[in-house]
Order: structure tokens, then sequence, then C-alpha cells
């Protein structure tokens, strides 16, 4: 099967574009985390009547970036830690029922296991206004400035579900990963930017990155949000700004804060998130050991071989990690 659009194999190996990052970068983010850790979490844990054994499963509210209510799964083992811990982000509004089975079945592998609803999307409220408007979706929520868009909330809020989740008891807070598939392929590599918590990250299929070529080539999904505010927005100065904005939470100019180890997928027939734009994140990351998998065959979906590569990482670096 032809990789049907991107680059060829050969050119997405050593494709390594020249970053974006504006010059403000790092002071940015250190602002943000700083306001961002003024509000309490306030944190609530609800007992839920689940039919497995081996796990204690729980509804956990607690308050995001700027108070906003979010809403998600706690599971731990029922044993007596201290347990790995492990973070889950999920995709695009792609969270049904809070994707509770999948929390529960990590919890099953004996890890304590934190996932949150993504602001606004199924389950969680958000609280950041987007004062110039966005067309539907949450792309382009407050894109005209970095202090008012969207994914500064949700980029926040994924450290602040890790410090949760550092600060619980049952939890050994020296073994504590971040992974996700797509959009939380992207928060996996964001979290472990701007936090030095995880030890460990795995990132499946990275939304999120490399938005200049993305915004260009995919031809399908989430990146065209932008294209259409683009075309209801033809001021070449709004288009500055927008990828201006952008820069700040292109996930290919946060990889080379990355330093701990690192696996990654790409399929070459995706079509949501272009391999190149993968590719492009990875080769910038700053982590000695990292590793990139790639399936010709596959495209934004779920890949077997890549989830056993996923519980083979996770357990040398968590599982089997120094207690």
């Amino acid at each position: 099967m032809l990789q049907p659009y991107d680059m060829p194999l050969e050119q997405l190996q050593n494709y390594t574009p020249p970053l974006s990052a504006p010059p403000d970068l790092d002071a940015f983010w250190e602002a943000t985390l700083q306001e961002s850790g003024r509000t309490p979490l306030d944190a609530n844990l609800e007992l839920v009547d689940y039919p497995a054994e081996g796990v204690h499963v729980f509804r956990i509210t607690l308050r995001g970036y700027g108070e906003a209510p979010l809403s998600g799964w706690y599971v731990r083992p029922t044993q007596d830690g201290p347990h790995p811990g492990l973070v889950l982000y999920h995709g695009y509004n792609w969270n049904y029922e809070g994707h509770i089975h999948d929390v529960v079945n990590w919890g099953l592998h004996g890890y304590a296991v934190l996932a949150m609803a993504v602001r606004g999307q199924q389950g969680s409220g958000e609280s950041m206004p987007s004062p110039h408007g966005h067309v539907a979706g949450w792309m382009t929520a407050g894109i005209l400035d970095p202090e008012h868009y969207y994914y500064r909330g949700v980029y926040a809020d994924a450290v602040r579900a890790l410090s949760w989740l550092h600060g619980r008891p049952e939890v050994d807070a020296a073994r504590i990963g971040v992974t996700g598939g797509s959009q939380g392929g992207g928060m996996t590599l964001a979290a472990a930017a701007l936090s030095n918590i995880p030890v460990v990250a795995v990132a499946e299929y990275p939304f999120l990155c490399h938005f200049t070529r993305a915004v260009d080539i995919a031809p399908a999904g989430p990146y065209g949000e932008i294209t259409e505010y683009l075309r209801q927005n033809g001021d070449p100065d709004i288009e500055r700004q927008v990828f201006q904005t952008l820069s700040y939470f292109d996930v290919m100019n946060l990889a080379s804060r990355v330093v701990v180890p690192t696996l990654v997928s790409v399929g070459l027939i995706d079509q949501l998130t272009p391999p190149s734009t993968i590719f492009a994140a990875f080769h910038h990351l700053g982590s000695e050991t990292k590793a990139l998998r790639v399936y010709r065959y596959f495209g934004h979906e779920f890949i077997p071989r890549f989830h056993m590569e996923k519980l083979q990482w996770l357990k040398q670096y968590l599982k089997h990690a120094s207690k």
C-alpha cells in the first residue's frame, strides 16, 4: 500500500524541519504553570461499583487551569502500594464514557491510573473565553492570542493531573508515566516537556505537531478547522497571528524539553496526523532513549503490535524501575 499524500519513508526518516519556537516560549510556559499552580486542585473521589475484582474505581473531579471543572476516572489496585502511576490522555472529542474500561484495564495491569476528560470534551467544563470567536470545534478557540488559546488550558490541565497523581500516598512518586493517542499523544509529549514528574512517555500517532505543515497537507481531521478559520478570515495579519499563537503549543517546538525515555508510533497512511509531522516532532525530542515505531499499512487507528510494544516499554520503565 502506497503512502497516499506525504513524503516517502526514506525522506521521513531524515525530516528535521527548523523549529518555529518564539523567543519567549520558555517564559510563557513558566508563567502559565506558575499561574496554574496557584489554583487549588480541590480533588474529590467517589467510589464506583464497577464489576471487576482487583481494583478500586473512583469518579474524580478536580479544578483545572482557570478554575475549569474537570472530571474523569481514577483506578488503583486493591493490594497495598506503592504502585507505579500512569496518566492517560484521550483523543480529540474521543472520550466515550471517559474510557472507563480502558482505565480499569490499566489498573488490572498493576498501575494506579488517572484519566481526566479534556476541558470541554465530554465530561469536563471549559473556563477560558474565546474573545475573537472561532469555528466549530476547539482548534481555533482563542487562536489570535496565546494567552487565550484553548490548548493553554489543556496543557496546563495535563500537568495538574500529574501533580495530583504524584501526591497520592499509594503511588510511587518516582515511577509515574504518561501515555495517550492522537490528541492524547500530543498531550503526552507536552506533559513530559512541561513537567518533571513523568519518567517515561508513550505517544501513539501524536497530534498537535508541526502545525504549519499539518494545516497544509492533512486531508482530514481537526487541522481542517484551522484551514476553515483562515478561509473565513482572509486578512494576512490574521494568518500570521494564527501561526504565531500555534508556535507556543506546537509539540515539535516543545520536544527538546522531553528528556525521559519516549516511545512513539506512526502509521504511514494516517490522514489525520500526517506522518511527516510526527517524524518532525520525534527528531527534535531531547530524550537520549527514544524509539519511533513505523507501521506502513496502518492509519489513525489502534495498532495491535504497537500495543504490545507499549506494554513492554511501560513495564520496563515503570514496573521494573528502581523502587
